[in-house]
């Protein structure tokens, strides 16, 4: 069965963000933070996922380095250029730190997923303070909240088949488009491709949380409906509800509105 979260969990989290907005509330002024997700449609998602947190915990957003007082990659694996972006944006952030002391430096996602590459940035990036992997995302408050209490470095990238976090806040970037994540993970092992070292095996949402979400969605005046997985149409093995019975459900739900997916396989297609 797919691994969820559990809810103590996710209630220890929300405890982490009171924590964190509490000390956030102290400041002369608001902290600001500024995320930037490379790569794919799953994680400009999981992007609107970070920036939910970090709303909730006090933060506003700049689109300026320069003016954050924390800053967050969200990074990608798929190709080798995407990890050299990185590498050069978290090293041109040196000097900055160095100027400004209570810079927070975070850096997720597919890249560092990977063992020899959060390796590397612990040893070769003091700089920077939060390296987190694709698994662990939900305990973002957690480490932010260790940095800003205790100045504690952390290094998170459990080996994991992956789990399924529902409920998270979002901060949407559009009042039109939205993209909602159906599955997580793949199980094809392509040759070229990493995508199931970095993002685990396949796993479902339930297809009421999915329903649920597009239903609020829809009543919140979305136009367009983006179904995320890395391959969705092997979606709801786990829940005997085939990718075509999870679409006859969501056009099922009143309103003017369009659906897409993306990724899908040809060897699922029936």
């Amino acid at each position: 069965m797919t691994s969820e979260v559990t809810q103590q969990e996710l209630e220890l989290q929300r405890e982490y963000i009171k924590k964190v907005k509490e000390i956030n509330l102290k400041r002369a002024e608001i902290p600001l933070a500024h995320v930037h997700s490379f790569g794919c449609q799953q994680n400009v998602s999981d992007g609107e996922k970070i920036k939910g947190m970090l709303a909730l915990m006090g933060y506003g957003f700049t689109s300026e380095t320069e003016n954050a007082d924390l800053i967050l990659f969200n990074t990608c694996a798929v190709r080798e250029n995407a990890e050299d972006r990185v590498f050069g944006n978290i090293g041109a952030l040196k000097k900055l730190k160095a100027a400004k002391k209570d810079l927070i430096i975070a850096v997720g996602g597919c890249m560092v997923q990977q063992e020899h590459i959060a390796a590397r940035m612990r040893k070769s990036f003091p700089q920077v303070d939060i390296i987190f992997g694709t698994h662990v995302m939900h305990e973002l408050p957690r480490m932010i909240y260790e940095k800003l209490s205790e100045n504690r470095r952390t290094l998170s990238i459990p080996d994991s088949d992956g789990v399924i976090a529902e409920g998270l806040p979002l901060l949407r970037e559009s009042k039109v488009k939205a993209s909602v994540p159906i599955m997580y993970g793949c199980n094809n092992f392509c040759t070229y491709c990493i995508v199931p070292y970095v993002r685990g095996r396949e796993r479902s949402r339930r297809p009421e949380e999915i329903i649920g979400e597009v239903r609020s969605l829809i009543a919140d005046g979305y136009k367009e409906i983006l179904l995320l997985g890395q391959n969705v149409n092997s979606y709801g093995k786990e829940y005997d509800v085939s990718f075509s019975e999870l679409l006859r459900r969501l056009d099922m739900i009143d309103g003017e509105y369009k659906i897409s997916f993306m990724t899908s396989h040809p060897k699922d297609c029936t």
